[in-house]
């Protein structure tokens, strides 16, 4: 069973704009709305697909502690959540169900008679009573328009959801926000339990969420991996004890990896003492290299001295697809655009001269090269020395070794599709630099 997350409130709420109903939308959208295929639909409502072993999973960690408790799911649709947790422990909770769209919102009254359902945007409704339990699959996506982000049905509201939200940075993805408001919802004690994307472990963008849930409780962290059919996105299952302390990271739903008693926000990763005191005998990348990013698609188009046809004089823009382990494909043009070379540190200062390059887009793995012909890139990290006097060469060999493939894939798995800054800045280079102690080694870039 497919269910539809959406998250467009009806009503007035005090402080805030009026806001449609979300049939009042569609009514508006009427004809390219009803166009939109099924799977269109839910992509543009971040609809997702809960396996039911997951959802077994679930009730179990969100056991009550006593016999009558406050029962929540977020975005319920037609309330998987809520229909086994009565199956597992009964029906003597208040079990309260939210869902915006009032199709699934209707099979739910009919499947869990025994549960109150409220229509409106769980972001943006304000209950009167703190819950016990908080479960559920919160929408995953962007929220923005809709020839960049899925979730384009919001885009009107997203300057609302900021302005609740203490966590919101950057781009940011919806269910971060479910997240934080979840937690607030929670009575002392309570318990939060949530599958979600596991990028919120390690991307810069969720460090203030993590800080957050550092404060409000005790965390449990399962990494199950692409459990979701169709999607290509690692999942974890959260659990917030609020009022609690620390963190628990599992590998799977009983193997626990990783334990802190004190933790306070920073990268979850699957830490070992193997890779702890490789991380204390090497200096950080960061601190040796400025980590800088290429020059992005539509920045590279605009420029004038970039052209869809060879001239004399271009030369291939580079992407990921020409930068191999060690070496770079000079020659095959992949993007599709060629640019005078000579104007090439018009784009980016350091294009003028020799640096490493390592690639963005490559899975969580380090793929680095020397370029020495300082071409033009589109997108991908280069590596501008803080300092003089670094072996090049022996640090390209570094990155590229088996130890350093080691330490990034097992430290973060699959948690994201990609290798980051904050990933790349942290990894260590063994070696004496006794002789670059005199420059100022300020936070990486």
């Amino acid at each position: 069973m497919w269910t539809l997350r959406v998250v467009l409130a009806g009503g007035r709420e005090s402080g805030l704009e009026p806001v449609l109903r979300l049939g009042q939308l569609l009514a508006v959208r009427g004809a390219q709305r009803r166009q939109l295929a099924t799977a269109e639909r839910q992509r543009a409502l971040g609809a997702v697909y809960t396996p039911p072993e997951i959802v077994d999973f679930m009730v179990r960690l969100a056991q009550p502690a006593g016999r009558k408790c406050r029962v929540l799911e977020p975005a319920c649709a037609e309330a998987p959540f809520l229909s086994a947790f009565i199956q597992r422990y009964g029906n003597t909770h208040e079990l309260v169900g939210v869902e915006i769209d009032p199709e699934p919102l209707h099979r739910a009254r009919l499947h869990v008679a025994q549960a109150t359902f409220v229509e409106a945007d769980f972001l943006l409704w304000e209950p009167s009573i703190p819950f016990d339990i908080i479960l559920g699959n919160p929408p995953y996506g962007i929220i923005g328009d809709e020839s960049h982000y899925p979730i384009y049905l919001l885009k009107e509201r997203k300057r609302l959801y900021r302005q609740r939200s203490r966590t919101w940075f950057g781009k940011f993805n919806i269910y971060g926000a479910f997240i934080e408001r979840a937690v607030e919802l929670l009575r002392p004690g309570g318990k939060l339990v949530f599958v979600v994307p596991a990028s919120w472990l390690v991307l810069d963008d969720f460090q203030r969420l993590r800080s957050y849930l550092a404060q409000a409780g005790g965390l449990q962290v399962y990494y199950l991996g692409k459990v979701f059919p169709g999607r290509n996105v690692s999942a974890v299952v959260l659990v917030v004890e609020k009022g609690g302390r620390g963190l628990q990271l599992y590998d799977g739903v009983s193997t626990l990896r990783v334990v802190k008693r004190e933790y306070s926000g920073e990268m979850i990763r699957f830490e070992t003492e193997e890779w702890s005191q490789f991380e204390r005998e090497g200096m950080p990348l960061g601190r040796l290299f400025h980590i800088r990013f290429a020059a992005r698609s539509t920045e590279v188009r605009a420029h004038p001295a970039v052209s869809n046809k060879p001239q004399p004089g271009h030369v291939p823009v580079l992407t990921g697809r020409n930068l191999h382990a060690g070496w770079i494909d000079y020659e095959t043009c992949y993007s599709q655009l060629w640019m005078l070379k000579s104007r090439a540190s018009e784009l980016r200062d350091f294009y003028g001269f020799p640096h490493l390059v390592v690639a963005h887009t490559k899975g969580t793995r380090v793929v680095c090269a020397l370029d020495e012909r300082c071409y033009p890139w589109r997108e991908e990290f280069h590596l501008i020395p803080r300092v003089q006097g670094l072996d090049i060469v022996a640090i390209l060999r570094h990155l590229n070794s088996e130890q350093v493939q080691r330490y990034v894939s097992e430290l973060y798995r699959d948690f994201v599709p990609h290798l980051t800054a904050s990933m790349l800045q942290r990894i260590p280079v063994i070696g004496d630099f006794s002789h670059v102690k005199q420059f100022d080694f300020t936070q990486p870039s």
